[in-house]
């Protein structure tokens, strides 16, 4: 039997934080650095467990991203991963559903940077390609981030968003987006 626990990085113990990050560094085949790991605490946590055997993990961590002129409080999801044989059993929409939940009632904005595979899962969800540049703010400024533009994906709630023009999310070590 599977069960999802939500729970803040606060309220999660060393061994499970410990069990998340060897999921994630399985998951993702070593490319997942300390920075990725970094950028997946301070929030909240989707975990599927199954018994006592932590199968998959997603996180969302609080963002500004600048739009229109505007600083949007939005909720980035991070470390999304089932493991390989647990995959296609819905553990995935299980842990958004939980996240989106939270997006919907406590921000501006959902958003997230998407692999080639998981467009399909996320687009199924709701989650719409951001089509015009990215940037970032950088510790010299605002700088282009040309090799995110089309991986960046949000899930509109009430604020009005022009999808084809600037997002600029704000700066962190590691990867930006």
């Amino acid at each position: 039997m599977t069960e999802v626990r939500v729970a803040h990085t606060a309220d999660l113990d060393v061994a499970v934080l410990k069990a998340a990050r060897a999921l994630l560094d399985e998951v993702f085949e070593g490319d997942m650095d300390d920075d990725d790991w970094e950028h997946a605490l301070g929030g909240v946590h989707a975990l599927v467990w199954e018994g006592a055997e932590l199968i998959g993990h997603a996180s969302l961590v609080q963002r500004r991203l600048l739009h229109g002129g505007r600083a949007l409080r939005t909720g980035y999801v991070e470390g999304v991963g089932v493991r390989a044989d647990r995959r296609g059993r819905g553990h995935g929409a299980a842990m958004m559903r939980e996240l989106e939940r939270v997006v919907r009632g406590a921000y501006d904005l959902g958003a997230l940077g998407a692999s080639d595979e998981a467009v399909g899962f996320y687009t199924a969800r709701g989650w719409r390609p951001w089509r015009g540049p990215t940037s970032a703010f950088t510790p010299t400024g605002t700088t282009r981030t040309e090799e995110e533009d089309g991986c960046v994906y949000v899930l509109p709630l009430a604020v009005p968003l022009d999808l084809s023009g600037e997002l600029i999310c704000d700066w962190r070590e590691g990867d930006v987006w």
